[in-house]
Parts: structure tokens; C-alpha cells; sequence
């Protein structure tokens, strides 16, 4: 198991740190998330790594109550009550020449990048799937009035934590193979 240091309240916490002891939080208070804490883990999640010279990315940030409670009409994921009281819609912009898995590698590393920093913030989160599901992508798309060429990836839920799970060491040494299978 590793092991987690002792930080001074509202000290940010170090990249492993996140990394090691972030969980999916599906249960928030009522406190608002405030907007520059938004606008931090959405500069998070703009510093994700992509290919080519565009980033793929756009996101919705949706803070709205009565938006909020609509989406769990279009995903059995995001079914969380109360509603969070934030969410970022993760979209891939497939306007760019590069396709659109290159698109979706970028979004899916935005996305991560977004949970930890809002582990590391002492948020709670969890990546909701939207995509490859053509349902809940018709759904996103239709509830945000997303344009052709704008897919809808993953639904972050966010708020300041309820309770937070408890940390779990995942790592396996029968999943590591040296040099070839």
C-alpha cells in the first residue's frame, strides 16, 4: 500500500498524492463550487497532452439547477441526488483533420486531468461515460444543442464531497509484463 503524507488543511496536494488516493465521489453537498474554482479545473483540464495543432476539446460548464436535473434524463450515470452542483460537459471537436479516435485520447486525457485536479482542490467528482454510446451521445447532444461536428465525450460531476471514499491500492503485479508478454 503506499502511503499518503499529512498535509496542512488547504495545503494543495502533490501530483502522486492525487493520483494514488483519488476516488469517484457520487454524493456532494449542497455548496456551490465557485467559478474560479471551475475556471482552474477546466485551465486543468486545457493543459491535458493532444496531438496535432489544434486541441480537440470544448467544454460545457453547467451550473444551472434545472439543466443539471434534465441530465439524468439522457444518463443512467449521472443519476445523482441531489443534482451536482456543477458538471463539465467534456466535447471532441471533430472539425480538426486528425480523427476521431487521436480526438477522443485528447478528451479522455482532459477528462482525468480535470478529476485530479479537483481531487487535489478537495472536490469530489466522477467521470460519467457518454461516449461511444450513440443513445447518450444523441441525448448530449440534443440537451446542449451541440453542433455537427461537436461530440459529446464524458460528463464530469463535481461538488465538495459528502463523504469521500477511502483511498484502494490497485496496483497488480500480474498485470506488469517486462520487455514482451
Amino acid at each position: 500500500m503506499f502511503e499518503v503524507k499529512n498535509r496542512p488543511q488547504g495545503s494543495i496536494m502533490d501530483a502522486l498524492e492525487a493520483i494514488l488516493t483519488r476516488r469517484s465521489v457520487r454524493e456532494y453537498t449542497d455548496r456551490p463550487v465557485a467559478p474560479e474554482t471551475a475556471k482552474s479545473l477546466l485551465a486543468a483540464a486545457m493543459q491535458a497532452p493532444f496531438s496535432g495543432s489544434e486541441p480537440p476539446w470544448h467544454f460545457i460548464a453547467i451550473d444551472d439547477p434545472d439543466i443539471l436535473a434534465r441530465i439524468p434524463a439522457v444518463s443512467p450515470y449521472a443519476k445523482i441526488r441531489p443534482p451536482p452542483p456543477l458538471a463539465i460537459l467534456v466535447c471532441a471537436d471533430l472539425s480538426h483533420p486528425e480523427d476521431r479516435d487521436i480526438s477522443v485520447q485528447g478528451c479522455a486525457a482532459a477528462t482525468q486531468n480535470i478529476l485530479l485536479a479537483a481531487h487535489a482542490l478537495g472536490l469530489g467528482a466522477v467521470w460519467t461515460a457518454i461516449y461511444p454510446d450513440p443513445d447518450r451521445v444523441l441525448g448530449f447532444a440534443n440537451l446542449f444543442s451541440l453542433p455537427d461536428s461537436v461530440l459529446p465525450f464524458a460528463l464530469v460531476t463535481l461538488g465538495h464531497p459528502a463523504a469521500r471514499p477511502p483511498p484502494v491500492d490497485r496496483y497488480r503485479e500480474d498485470r506488469v509484463h517486462q520487455n514482451a508478454w
